[in-house]
């Protein structure tokens, strides 16, 4: 009898303990976890309702009433659920079949802390949005101080600027007010009346020189004329304003995003194509706002912006347009909105008289036009200046993953292509090529000697019919 009682009270001490252990551990900066949450973790659960892993609501009290497990068990399972599977864990291989096998990603960056965090926020979800906004409340107030004085400097420089400038009118006013007042009172003298030459007589004089001066002019207005003529279409530089601010600088080069991630089309089709919210989607599902350590310094220099945090807030409210556009309601992860498309400004537009595909030259010129960056044979290679590892893209575009405004880097005239494709050598390694041009191959050996180079423009890259038809 004895023995039973024993017994019974060591199950009772170990439930006690098991439990207390996983509200001990579940304790932690509920604030934190929910901004933890929205980082990590809403592109697959949601607080209330099943997305595509479990609801999380009360995870944590669940876990431990339906099956006695702890958060050393969710631990587990968040950093590395698949070496737990295969750990031969029961439950945890019931979850993995309970959610059509799709493994949940694993967050070994995440420390214990932050864990306990995030299952502190999913225990208490409004007290932890609540502290979460309490706490970001609270920084913006410390940092307002700061920022006033700032702005009061800057009210007092104006202010003294004023004054200053009110002062130079009025001397310049006055100064203007005795001038007037002397030529009154004066009177023109003989002399000088005997000295003036009539505008007639000077033109007279000098026809000669003025009818040659006239044909120079004329001759500077055709040629100008000319050349604007010929810089019709001709658009380097264009750098317009889109209707929201995207920086490939941060995406195609602190992300490392890889231009036909985003671009599919342009290694299938003739156009590269813009995006569609989805893509966008895939990674702005959980990236709410920018927190990234890069900012354009030259906003802040221009006075466009007081300072990174305010260039760091103008991104956050740039993925928030994109939210509005497509009807993204961040706070349930669902399309509530009416959507409604993103009118942005194309860049780059060939004539319709230009037949051009962007396939033949991603897929099929990807080597040979790599090989021309590395040894410098592009077109405006040294205003470029493109590195060895440059991709394709860039040789056209430029160097698009330090642009933050992507503006047009050539002026894309077809002399600027006839170049290309004179300079730009042909891909012998490739089998197709190797086998279809070995004939040509041999015969320009035989014109030019064996260590001729076959380039575009020896295959018909000069062809009025290859781009015009």
């Amino acid at each position: 009898m004895k023995a039973r009682i024993l017994t019974r009270l060591r199950l009772w001490s170990a439930v006690a303990m098991m439990a207390g252990f996983s509200i001990a551990n579940a304790q932690g900066d509920a604030g934190n976890g929910y901004d933890l949450f929205n980082t990590h973790c809403t592109a697959c659960h949601q607080i209330d309702g099943q997305l595509i892993g479990p609801e999380m609501r009360n995870v944590v009290s669940r876990l431990q009433e339906e099956q006695g497990l702890g958060t050393d068990w969710l631990h587990l399972w968040i950093k590395d659920n698949k070496a737990l599977r295969e750990s031969g864990d029961r439950y945890a291989n019931e979850v993995y079949a309970k959610y059509n096998n799709q493994e949940m990603l694993a967050f070994t960056s995440l420390s214990d802390s932050d864990i306990d965090d995030i299952l502190a926020y999913t225990s208490d979800p409004e007290g932890g949005q609540q502290a979460f906004e309490d706490a970001k409340k609270a920084a913006e107030a410390a940092n307002a101080p700061a920022k006033s004085d700032g702005g009061s400097a800057n009210t007092g420089v104006i202010a003294v600027g004023f004054v200053v400038l009110a002062a130079l009118l009025l001397w310049i006013l006055l100064r203007v007010n005795a001038l007037v007042s002397a030529t009154r009172a004066g009177s023109l003298t003989e002399d000088t009346l005997n000295k003036a030459v009539s505008f007639n007589e000077m033109v007279q004089k000098y026809k000669p020189v003025g009818l040659a001066g006239l044909g120079l002019l004329g001759l500077i207005v055709l040629y100008a004329v000319y050349w604007g003529l010929m810089g019709i279409g001709v658009d380097k530089g264009y750098e317009p304003e889109q209707p929201i601010y995207f920086s490939h600088k941060v995406h195609a080069d602190i992300q490392g995003i890889d231009c036909q991630y985003c671009h599919s089309s342009a290694k299938y089709g003739k156009v590269s194509g813009i995006p569609s919210t989805n893509v966008c989607m895939n990674c702005h599902k959980t990236i709410k706002e920018y927190r990234g350590d890069y900012f354009e310094e030259e906003l802040v220099n221009s006075g466009k912006f007081a300072s990174a945090d305010d260039v760091k807030k103008f991104y956050t409210g740039e993925i928030q347009k994109m939210y509005k556009a497509i009807g993204w309601n961040p706070e349930t992860n669902k399309y509530e909105g009416n959507q409604k498309p993103i009118e942005w400004v194309r860049i780059h537009n060939m004539p319709d008289f230009v037949y051009f595909s962007h396939a033949q030259h991603v897929v099929a010129g990807e080597k040979a036009i790599l090989k021309a960056i590395q040894e410098g044979t592009i077109p405006n290679a040294k205003e470029l200046n493109l590195s060895a590892d440059s991709q394709v893209c860039f040789a056209c575009h430029g160097q698009v993953n330090q642009m933050n405004e992507v503006k047009m880097a050539n002026d894309f005239t077809m002399g600027w292509c006839i170049e290309c494709h004179r300079t730009t050598e042909v891909d012998m390694n490739n089998e197709y090529n190797k086998e279809y041009y070995a004939e040509l191959h041999e015969k320009l050996k035989k014109q030019y000697g064996d260590a001729t180079k076959i380039t575009v423009d020896a295959i018909g890259g000069l062809e009025c019919g290859k781009c015009h038809y």
